[in-house]
């Protein structure tokens, strides 16, 4: 793995390279600090002063050189200002062409300031937990807390940017007002949703949003998906991308993300009732649920495997798959057959494309629209997870056709087999297969080595998410020199599943444990509701789907206060410790102790359990995209699909529970499943606060 300090220097601009932070020597510092306590000859209050004192002189020329230059830049701006205004008394379109342009360039050297800010930023944050890690303080806590809030704060400046924000401002209306808008007299500041197409202020505007330190909705969603990037993508990469890109093909991929999802739920409140129409006990339900993620936790390996090749060619194989799937799923009613209806699962199971939806994200879709579209594939899951459940509430009907019977239990199989036949012909009109790698590659394109391309381009890309929370760069306490490991090594995917798991961290495996726990939890609640809830509700087939509907409904929702309000106030680990104990109180309130057992508690229970597990899920994959190695951002055994088994095993681990607990009686069934969900909810909070402590 290549350190960050060769990182940081590659990286620097090389007029300005001695005004970054000395990463290198406050790492020396830092080790120079340890041998010297070590030997008691440093105490550590000493080291505390001192180190303060250093992090303070780098930050104080790192602000005052960006004030420096963002002067320099409000200044060329004012006299732009003046030329525009003389303009306007005397039109003249050659003059007017040339100013906008002399805007966008004072546009690409504000994007210099911000990369320079945003780099600066990065390697304060490193060297704060790398002090923290070797001291065992929390020290980041305490430098942050008395300088940010200090009044003549300089680390504001570095983290809030408000001066380069009203700069970005400036130079986005000025280009507005210049641009052609037939007639219109307005401002941007009168219709702000209006796009300004300008490629340079669309570069401003990523790198503000980069650098922001606060989480917005959008971005949160994002990271619910996990669809993880590289820490420093290249400028190529970005027009590889918009090679790659096409708009209808990602969208087949968020409608076949949404298809599974609803193909997932709408047998559940269902299943109970078609296992005993078939002679089977109610419990098989489980069995008859989870065979789909039992299929799913191979299919989720060979489709990721085969989308290093191609995109089309699995998504087609995908929708056939699933609609034999569906068939066989409804003919096992007139067949009399259990094991038909299994196979029938274990189909739909096999054609799960979701590897595949997301490694198409990942790899085609631009980094300027990335997290819109890892938002739409999370959002797709969601109306799918909702719409599943309340469309077999609409399926309460009984004929028959010639020997093919539709009713509740069979009408989901043709529904989902129909959807998936209409969806392959759409797939086969409209889908395009981007052009490989290779085929890009060697395709005419402009030189990379321009300064305002590398700029314009390379600013936008994640460096803040994925470098700071990098932990296989801190675990590497190596001092950089010049003879250390090419880059290219640091960017070679995994090769098999064992090397991905060498690659995690222990922070890294309590979130996966984290993630196996709520998905245990979910599948117990949504699995078992129809046979609990009859059990001892006698509730309807459409009474179920209408709760389980209002349950899916209930995820957008919850990701927007989350996303838009909880994550700005307090920390993630803090939401993700908050969520596992309400997961946990939200468990324990679902055990039935005291007679008689009353749909209030269970619903409200169960809401509490869902919805924290919820909040629990997009936090939890928003840290564990950031705390995961580089290295699983591409490839067959990335992070996305670590987290898809770890999910999918916890499904059919639950699934069986409930149809093993089944054979103790329905009376008991409660009970029983929510025994193993308490005690895993427990053991993930202890190993939150063990991780957590030992890193803060």
């Amino acid at each position: 793995m290549v350190a960050f300090g060769k990182k940081l220097k590659d990286r620097q601009i090389q007029e300005w390279q001695g005004y970054y932070i000395n990463y290198k020597l406050m790492k020396k510092k830092v080790k120079q600090y340890d041998n010297q306590i070590k030997a008691g000859s440093l105490d550590r209050r000493h080291v505390l002063k001192d180190f303060s004192r250093m992090l303070d002189n780098q930050i104080e020329r790192i602000v005052l050189f960006m004030l420096e230059q963002q002067g320099l830049l409000a200044s060329r701006i004012s006299d732009l200002n003046k030329q525009q205004e003389s303009l306007q008394e005397q039109p003249d379109i050659s003059k007017i062409i040339e100013l906008r342009e002399s805007y966008r360039d004072v546009g690409r050297d504000l994007l210099k300031l911000l990369f320079f800010v945003e780099i600066n930023a990065i390697g304060l944050r490193k060297i704060l937990k790398k002090f923290d890690k070797r001291f065992g303080y929390r020290f980041t806590d305490y430098y942050v807390k008395t300088r940010a809030n200090h009044p003549y704060s300089q680390l504001q400046q570095v983290f809030k940017h408000v001066g380069l924000g009203a700069v970005v401002g400036a130079i986005s209306r000025n280009l507005a007002d210049l641009q052609d808008r037939q007639g219109s007299y307005l401002s941007i500041y009168d219709q702000p949703s209006l796009p300004l197409q300008d490629s340079v202020v669309d570069s401003l505007q990523a790198a503000v949003d980069r650098l922001s330190h606060s989480t917005n909705f959008l971005n949160f969603l994002a990271q619910h998906a996990l669809i993880m990037q590289e820490e420093f993508p290249t400028p190529v990469e970005e027009q590889v991308d918009d090679q790659r890109y096409h708009f209808m093909s990602l969208i087949l991929n968020l409608a076949n993300t949404f298809l599974y999802m609803v193909n997932t739920y709408i047998i559940v409140p269902t299943a109970d009732d078609y296992s005993m129409s078939l002679g089977a006990a109610a419990t098989v339900c489980g069995i008859v649920i989870g065979a789909m993620a039992v299929a799913q936790i191979f299919s989720s390996v060979y489709f990721s495997a085969w989308s290093n090749r191609s995109y089309f060619r699995p998504l087609v194989f995908s929708s056939i798959v699933l609609f034999v799937g569906n068939i066989m799923y409804a003919l096992a009613y007139d067949l009399k057959s259990i094991p038909v209806l299994l196979i029938g699962r274990i189909f739909c199971g096999l054609g799960s494309a979701r590897a595949v939806n997301r490694r198409y994200i990942s790899d085609c879709v631009p980094l300027k629209i990335r997290m819109q579209a890892s938002a739409g594939f999370v959002s797709a899951s969601a109306l799918g997870m909702a719409c599943g459940p309340a469309l077999a509430g609409l399926l309460q009907t009984n004929f028959k056709i010639y020997k093919l019977t539709f009713n509740q239990d069979t009408l989901p199989g043709w529904l989902m087999a129909f959807a998936w036949l209409v969806y392959l012909i759409w797939l086969w009109i409209s889908f395009r297969e981007p052009a490989t790698e290779t085929e890009v590659n060697t395709s005419p394109q402009e030189p990379a080595n321009n300064e305002n391309d590398v700029l314009e381009n390379g600013i936008t890309q994640p460096l803040l998410l994925k470098v700071e929370d990098n932990q296989q760069d801190d675990e590497n306490d190596q001092e950089y020199d010049e003879s250390e490991e090419a880059p290219e090594e640091s960017r070679r995917p995994a090769n098999s599943i064992a090397e991905a798991y060498r690659l995690l961290t222990p922070s890294v495996k309590v979130q996966l444990l984290i993630y196996f726990m709520l998905k245990y939890a979910m599948e117990v609640l949504l699995s078992e509701s129809s046979v609990v809830t009859t059990y001892y509700f006698s509730w309807s087939t459409g009474t179920v789907a209408i709760f389980l509907a209002c349950l899916g409904l209930t995820v957008l929702p919850i990701n927007v206060v989350v996303g838009s309000y909880i994550s700005n106030m307090f920390e993630d680990r803090q939401i993700l410790l908050v969520s596992e104990i309400m997961v946990f109180l939200g468990i324990l309130g679902s055990f039935h102790i005291v007679s008689p057992y009353t749909v209030p508690q269970y619903v409200c229970s169960g809401l509490i359990m869902f919805v924290a597990a919820e909040v629990l899920e997009g936090v939890n994959l928003s840290l564990l995209s950031r705390v995961m190695s580089s290295r699983l951002s591409r490839g067959t055994y990335n992070g996305g699909l670590l987290s898809t088994e770890a999910g999918t095993f916890a499904r059919v681990i639950a699934d069986v529970t409930i149809t093993l607990a089944g054979y103790l009686g329905q009376s008991k069934l409660l009970n029983v499943t929510l025994l193993p969900s308490l005690l895993i909810c427990l053991a993930s909070i202890i190993a939150t606060c063990y991780t957590y402590n030992s890193l803060y």
